[in-house]
């Protein structure tokens, strides 16, 4: 979070404000392209293979690939995550919501060259077919995981009628997640990680770890003793009969303005006592 701080202030004015528009906006472009132009898709996957040989712009075309959703759910799906990307970048700022999302992004183009690496050097041979893999649909699941760690009770209504709390569909969505790895050959487990990589970092580093920190766990012990200590400690006492207050109720206690000292009598010596005189 300091390494963030110190970024912020050096490169803070740089960042895009609104990015969650700009990305709708690619997602909506996306669409258009997918039902008008559904050959030119396979121009716009991140293909290491293909990039290495100059076709460059997959590096940014690959976002304009929409996550699978209903043509019938398409307004709600844009303006829900609209709302869940906006509402990210109110509570953590601007730029760091801009590390974010980038972040992210640039996961999963590593992890895609990454792969495509690995299967070279194992293979002697190089591969296509890994931009199947790497598509904004984890880019969505990690803003919503982000969402549901910020604002963890925010309401949906599922269906338009079922409530469920962000913090429930964010655990659901970990399962999901969890059962899709488990399933998934090595190019899917790759490029899970690569894209949930920066929600794990972005959890991780604000988790405050200051109350599981030996020290905090030791004064945490000295404090339960001195208050169990504390607990067998009476406020008053009779200097007679040595008689306190959990002897009683009913029981009174007052200071005696003759005796030369503290000295404190319950009420059935408080006026029979004989009075203390130092000299």
């Amino acid at each position: 979070m300091n390494f963030l701080n110190k970024m912020e202030r050096k490169f803070g004015r740089y960042a895009i404000p609104n990015l969650t528009f700009w990305l709708i906006g690619a997602w909506v472009l996306g669409f258009i392209i997918q039902y008008t132009m559904p050959q030119v898709q396979s121009l716009l996957t991140l293909e290491p293979y293909l990039i290495l040989r100059g076709q460059v712009w997959r590096l940014v075309s690959w976002l304009l690939i929409p996550p699978a959703v209903n043509i019938l759910f398409l307004i709600f799906f844009l303006s829900c995550y609209y709302f869940i990307g906006s509402s990210i970048e109110q509570a953590i700022g601007t730029f760091r919501y801009n590390v974010y999302l980038f972040g992210g992004l640039l996961f999963s183009m590593l992890g895609a060259f990454l792969l495509y690496v690995v299967y070279f050097i194992t293979s002697g041979v190089s591969v296509t077919g890994i931009g199947y893999y790497f598509s904004t649909e984890y880019v969505t699941m990690s803003l919503f995981m982000a969402f549901a760690a910020i604002f963890p009770n925010t309401e949906f209504r599922l269906y338009f009628i079922i409530p469920f709390k962000a913090k429930w569909l964010g655990i659901i969505d970990a399962v999901w997640m969890a059962f899709m790895f488990i399933a998934s050959n090595w190019a899917g487990k790759v490029a899970i990680i690569a894209s949930l990589l920066n929600f794990l970092i972005f959890f991780f580093c604000t988790r405050n770890y200051q109350r599981i920190s030996p020290k905090e766990i030791h004064r945490k012990h000295v404090y339960r003793q001195q208050m169990r200590q504390a607990q067998n400690v009476t406020k008053h006492k009779c200097a007679i009969c040595g008689r306190t207050e959990k002897d009683g109720a009913q029981l009174e206690f007052r200071f005696c303005s003759k005796c030369e000292g503290n000295y404190e009598y319950c009420q059935d010596h408080l006026f029979t006592h004989q009075h203390v005189r130092r000299s």
